[in-house]
């Protein structure tokens, strides 16, 4: 079984657009919660484009009463973004690589160069009684340098599986992946994937063994928009399971 966390980002965007407190991402949240999913992710970036430092200690303090459902903080590990980890000790903090005028995340950590760096933060963050992940993308040179750091889990940053699925790279990068994936799990590391998995593409990804957690918000939230809520996380639980 392989736990669905849901990313709220584009919740808090909609809800930024209109300059009042509509849709709030708690009520997404509990809404999400009563749906089955196992998690929920946020994002919150230095320009607070769409999750607020607010929000994060929102959920921590609504999640809290929600055993079972874990709260996933990812971010880059500026001293404010450790200093909110600290205060609202989610369950998992995830370390990517997004510099502040980043669109998106599009890359994963080159722990050639920040892998000291990444161990110092991640000794930090699990005295706060927090577990720890950093994005990673598919390749076993970096997996075997996360080994060194400590951490608890990568999450495989997936979007290289996404565009190439159904195209005739599909079967390599797809081996990629897999390959990655067992090579964390030699080193005792949980694995975790987000980004661009949607409903579709999903299910070819989880026959890699071992997948502990998906991350999904974008697709999510647009796949809710356009098939109803109680459809998609329906449809998202049954995949994680099978």
């Amino acid at each position: 079984m392989t736990n669905l966390s849901v990313n709220l980002n584009k919740i808090a965007l909609l809800r930024n657009s209109r300059g009042r407190d509509f849709p709030n991402v708690v009520d997404f949240a509990g809404k999400f919660c009563e749906l089955g999913v196992q998690g929920i992710t946020i994002h919150p970036r230095q320009d607070e484009r769409h999750i607020k430092r607010q929000d994060a200690f929102d959920l921590a303090d609504f999640l809290s009463n929600k055993p079972g459902i874990e709260l996933n903080i990812e971010g880059y590990p500026s001293d404010d973004f450790i200093k909110l980890i600290e205060a609202t000790k989610p369950d998992q903090c995830t370390l990517v690589p997004d510099d502040a005028n980043q669109l998106t995340s599009d890359h994963g950590w080159d722990l050639k160069i920040h892998g000291q760096e990444l161990k110092d933060i991640l000794i930090r963050i699990k005295q706060f009684g927090v577990r720890t992940a950093i994005f990673l993308d598919p390749d076993i040179s970096h997996v075997d340098l996360a080994a060194k750091t400590g951490v608890d889990r990568i999450e495989l940053y997936t979007e290289l599986y996404a565009s190439s699925f159904e195209t005739d790279k599909q079967d390599f990068v797809f081996n990629q992946y897999k390959e990655a994936a067992a090579q964390a799990h030699l080193y005792g590391i949980g694995v975790n994937a987000g980004h661009d998995l949607d409903l579709n593409n999903l299910p070819l990804f989880l026959r890699i063994e071992g997948i502990l957690e998906v991350s999904i918000g974008h697709v999510l939230t647009t796949e809710c928009i356009e098939y109803g809520m109680k459809y998609v996380i329906h449809q998202y639980l049954t995949i994680c399971n099978s």
